[in-house]
């Protein structure tokens, strides 16, 4: 088996690993995901941006910027408050702030971004899981409810 059938393997068993963790995820774990991801793609940008890889750095951020908007869309801001509103002020700043790192080639505005991701998601993880589930179950029971009633 030659390198590249190798790798195209792992390749399809990371996707198909990665799909079924979809798949079966809460939420909230789909939220760390993402916010996992972000911070894989942040980090990944940095290292081609210091080897002057400029176009694998630019595919990195805009995946990371993808995936940034992708939190911000999922905030629930009738349910969520001010904590929504915040976060999603937070998720627009750190989206500017990527493209100005692709523009600029600052690896600082990088760290930036990292910076904020760790910060919320640590508080993001450090959600005891008695109440992830309750959450999940409710939402689950929601939709549920949605689909019995045709909506």
């Amino acid at each position: 088996m030659s390198f590249s059938s190798r790798q195209s393997g792992m390749d399809q068993y990371k996707k198909v690993s990665v799909q079924g963790g979809i798949e079966s995820a809460t939420p909230h774990r789909l939220i760390q995901m993402l916010m996992a991801g972000a911070l894989e793609k942040v980090a990944t940008a940095k290292l081609h941006m210091e080897q002057n890889e400029v176009a694998k750095k630019g595919e990195n951020i805009s995946i990371a910027i993808s995936i940034v908007e992708g939190l911000r869309v999922s905030l629930d801001k009738r349910m969520g408050g001010e904590i929504a509103q915040n976060l999603d002020n937070l998720y627009e700043y750190m989206g500017h702030i990527l493209l100005q790192a692709n523009l600029k080639n600052d690896v600082s505005l990088l760290d930036e971004v990292t910076k904020l991701l760790n910060e919320i998601k640590g508080a993001w993880d450090a959600i005891p899981e008695d109440i992830v589930m309750d959450h999940a179950r409710k939402a689950k029971g929601e939709d549920d409810q949605t689909a019995s009633s045709g909506r």
